[in-house]
């Protein structure tokens, strides 16, 4: 490829960036917002690095006006952020708090003004902690109430929102919360996972149906999943055992519900036995797969599996490839593979790529931050996707993970995924190399060669962003 040669992409892709409330919002004590479980999970002593919490996190509450004029002076066609449910409905049921409705309708009115598509998302963890005093999504009963709550959001936005999300990340909810304990409302009961699984999934379904039923307009709707292909640490033996359960337990348990209506065959048979006593009720299977227009496609690292006997397998970390502050092994060609394997197993009409990014140690100096382990690491994952583009598959859109620095869950403040990066003290704003970078690749719709001289990409976006 030439230096001045571009990788281009679709006239019509949607370049975009993503945030959750709770990681971003703060102001949890204001305008009329209940007490979520991550409020609750907060204040639990160990729970959260450092002690940690929520409460003031990126203060956007109170900011997003000018951090949505950082989204334009980067470009942003689309912005993914997440309504928190316990602003809208404070006890999970009943009584609705039009502060909440108001706030986010004003979110939406900003976004628009500046061109910037809003993507919201219904449910990103942050369930009312009245709710789970009731038993939360181990109950059937949580399913509805999403389903009223969803409703109440499109009644009130979809005149100027046509694209939604019900659910981000299901399985992370389900079971790094209820099985791991590492996730609100911290429990280590693996039944208690597998009702919250299918309720999530349930709730995605008859959200679906009431969210048309009110929509104001034709809305686009989807769920976002998190994959993560697996491959074995030696293939042709019994390690590709070890493959097919795990492929089952982290990605099909949700894609064979959600786009061909049947839990897969190969789960633990400890899920299957817990589905089976009464859990699955009858069409719950036709809900959760009723028809919607995209899946989201949350992407960040794969996974390598070897057989072990009585559990089936156990995860390995190849050591001759680079990984995050996470401890993620970096492996871009894993997109691809993930976005073929849905092209030829499911029927998906189209796909975003609702979260990717990865987090670095990010140093200030003179006021910048040259972060170039995370442009190389979106650089590579972006041609890895035109590439799958290029193969037919039809991904629309791209949001990078995560705008801002933010809240990152269990972990606290210790690590920084944004392409904006955010002092907590002073939340003082400063757009990283990778955030001028990503302007570039917006600007031109493509990845030029030369972007690898991260110095002259930074200057050269800084430079067009100052002279509009």
């Amino acid at each position: 490829m030439s230096i001045s040669q571009l990788l281009k992409f679709p006239s019509d892709f949607i370049w975009g960036a993503a945030t959750s409330a709770y990681q971003i919002e703060g102001a949890c004590d204001e305008g009329g917002r209940g007490t979520s479980i991550w409020d609750t999970f907060s204040q639990q002593p160990k729970r959260i690095r450092g002690g940690d919490s929520g409460a003031m996190a990126c203060d956007f509450y109170h900011r997003y006006e000018s951090d949505i004029e950082l989204m334009s002076q980067l470009g942003l066609q689309a912005y993914r952020f997440s309504i928190a449910w316990p602003r809208i409905v404070p006890n999970g049921i009943g009584a609705i708090n039009q502060a909440g409705l108001d706030y986010y309708s004003r979110l939406v009115d900003v976004l628009l003004a500046k061109n910037i598509q809003p993507f919201p998302t219904l449910f990103h963890w942050d369930l009312p902690q009245p709710l789970q005093d009731k038993g939360g999504w181990m109950r059937r009963d949580t399913a509805k109430y999403f389903a009223d709550y969803a409703r109440t959001v499109v009644a009130r936005l979809s005149d100027r929102v046509p694209n939604w999300i019900t659910h981000n990340e299901p399985w992370v909810a389900a079971f790094v919360g209820h099985l791991y304990g590492e996730h609100a409302p911290g429990m280590h009961n693996p039944f208690a996972a597998v009702s919250a699984m299918h309720h999530l999934l349930l709730s995605h379904g008859l959200a679906v149906q009431a969210m048309r039923a009110a929509a104001r307009q034709p809305l686009k709707i989807g769920i976002t999943l998190n994959l993560s292909p697996v491959y074995a640490a030696k293939p042709g033996g019994w390690d590709d055992s070890a493959v097919k359960f795990s492929d089952a337990f982290l990605n099909r348990i949700a894609l064979d519900p959600v786009l061909k209506g049947e839990y897969p065959s190969f789960l633990p048979s400890w899920i299957w036995n817990w589905l089976s006593r009464g859990v699955i009720q009858s069409d719950d299977l036709k809900t959760i797969s009723v028809p919607t227009d995209f899946l989201g496609i949350n992407y960040y690292r794969r996974t390598v599996m070897r057989y072990m006997p009585l559990i089936q397998s156990v995860p390995v970390f190849p050591n001759d490839n680079a990984y995050t502050d996470m401890g993620w092994e970096v492996y871009a060609p894993g997109l691809y593979e993930l976005l073929m394997r849905l092209k030829r197993d499911y029927a998906v009409p189209y796909i975003f790529i609702t979260e990717n990014g990865a987090a670095f140690a990010d140093e200030v100096g003179e006021g910048k931050i040259h972060d170039t382990k995370r442009i190389q690491y979106l650089r590579d994952h972006l041609v890895q996707m035109q590439r799958a583009i290029q193969d037919g598959v039809p991904v629309r859109g791209y949001f990078v993970w995560s705008l801002l620095d933010n809240f990152e869950w269990a972990l606290g403040y210790s690590k920084r995924f944004g392409v904006i990066y955010v002092d907590f003290t002073t939340q003082q704003r400063i757009v990283k190399d990778s955030g001028w970078w990503y302007a570039q690749v917006i600007r031109e719709n493509g990845l030029r060669a030369d972007t690898l001289d991260f110095t002259q990409a930074s200057s050269r976006a800084q430079t067009a962003a100052a002279l509009g």
